[in-house]
């Protein structure tokens, strides 16, 4: 979200418990504003048009891939995102097009349900997609004992959507009020007020969502720690540790690869789009102090969130990924054949021992060793030869006992 202007007086009355702002004096230009107008649109479009190809993408998937939870709660996450700025947005661009539009105490109320909502709705869900892969890798017994698949994901879902819009609706019951920022380009709920409901609201909802935050990076560690210490388990015992050999491989297919990756790129994603308004929320009402100009770099670091979600999906996609993991192979073969140092084989050198399952392994042998090839292919088997040299054996004992 962009800034519309800066007012040099304001007065702020309450209404219907919401707060109503008098603006006196607007600095910017109106055509200043039309141009402006264009970064809300363009984020619009993007946030928009980036979410559908995602939710097409994931649509269009194997069958397989369409049942797993992992992938269930992707969807859940591109529709969330899909909502919030096709929600949020339109109130931003309507905004710029009439400045007094937020002074209205209800739409107020609703975009601030909306960034409330949309906020720790996002960071619900990607928990959720922490802790599913931490019970499948990590706990493989509870994972199939619970059933964890498309249904279970779907009501989770559902659970999350209820849970978090009651949370949400508390401001509008009067726990606490919205109020429009020093900006007067976005609407949030009271974050410097002393009074206890609206206190302890602001104080509610940044733990909870720190909760989020700190629960999913904790997961996300756990994964990839049991990945890297079941990876090094297998290279020390590879004999005597056949079955950690045996699931490190089913881990490390392409599927599952490709989930991890998905799974950390997303997390990084929203935490880091999260944190800065979860730190504002903290700030403002232990300081009680007015940096507006940081509660607005949160607000559109938090805008960009839904815009840099769906392009994960995309990019990263199965087939894409494949790719990837074929080129990265095959760099690394090239790699390992350049960093080998040439050997003359000989006779007496035959150069490094041939791997089994080497289509060239005869063909090394026979060339490494001439005598092999001079031996007769077989012994003839000669009965009166065998005779005589009996005989001859028998006469030589006799004349030595003689």
């Amino acid at each position: 979200m962009a800034v519309m202007g800066v007012f040099l007086s304001e007065n702020t009355n309450f209404t219907n418990g919401f707060i109503q702002v008098n603006r006196t004096q607007l600095l910017p230009s109106r055509a200043d504003e039309r141009k402006a107008i264009a970064l809300p649109v363009l984020m619009f479009a993007g946030g928009a048009l980036g979410n559908i190809i995602a939710i097409v993408v994931l649509s269009i998937s194997r069958q397989d891939r369409k049942s797993s939870a992992f992938y269930t709660l992707v969807c859940g996450l591109a529709v969330t995102d899909l909502l919030g700025t096709c929600l949020a947005s339109p109130l931003t661009i309507a905004n710029y097009l009439d400045e007094h539009i937020l002074e209205n105490g209800h739409l107020c109320a609703f975009q601030s349900f909306l960034l409330l909502f949309f906020g720790v709705a996002g960071l619900s869900i990607i928990c959720a997609m922490s802790a599913e892969r931490y019970m499948a890798i990590c706990c493989p017994y509870t994972y199939r004992r619970w059933r964890v698949g498309r249904r279970f994901a779907q009501k989770f879902l559902f659970s999350i959507y209820v849970s978090n819009v009651l949370f949400c609706c508390l401001p509008m019951m009067g726990m606490a009020r919205s109020e429009l920022q020093t900006s007067l380009t976005w609407c949030f709920i009271e974050w410097r007020k002393q009074d206890p409901l609206p206190a302890t609201y602001a104080f509610l909802y940044g733990t909870a969502s720190l909760s989020l935050i700190l629960a999913t990076v904790v997961f996300n560690v756990a994964v990839c720690g049991t990945l890297l210490l079941m990876r090094k388990k297998t290279v020390q015992r590879p004999s005597t540790r056949a079955s950690v050999r045996e699931r490190w491989v089913a881990l490390s297919s392409a599927a599952e690869t490709q989930m991890i990756v998905v799974l950390v790129l997303t997390s990084v994603v929203v935490l880091a789009c999260s944190a800065p308004l979860v730190a504002r929320v903290f700030a403002n009402q232990i300081m009680h102090q007015d940096y507006h100009q940081a509660d607005l770099t949160a607000i559109r670091i938090a805008s960009v969130n839904p815009i840099l979600d769906p392009w994960i999906y995309i990019l990263l996609r199965r087939s894409l990924f494949k790719r990837i993991l074929r080129s990265s192979r095959r760099v690394r073969i090239s790699q390992n054949k350049r960093s080998s140092p040439p050997s003359s084989q000989t006779l007496f050198n035959p150069g490094p021992e041939p791997t089994i399952g080497s289509s060239h392994v005869l063909t090394q042998l026979l060339s490494n060793s001439n005598v092999i090839t001079q031996l007769p292919a077989y012994i003839p088997y000669d009965p009166e030869a065998q005779q005589q040299a009996l005989g001859d054996t028998l006469e030589n004992v006799k004349t030595l006992k003689g």
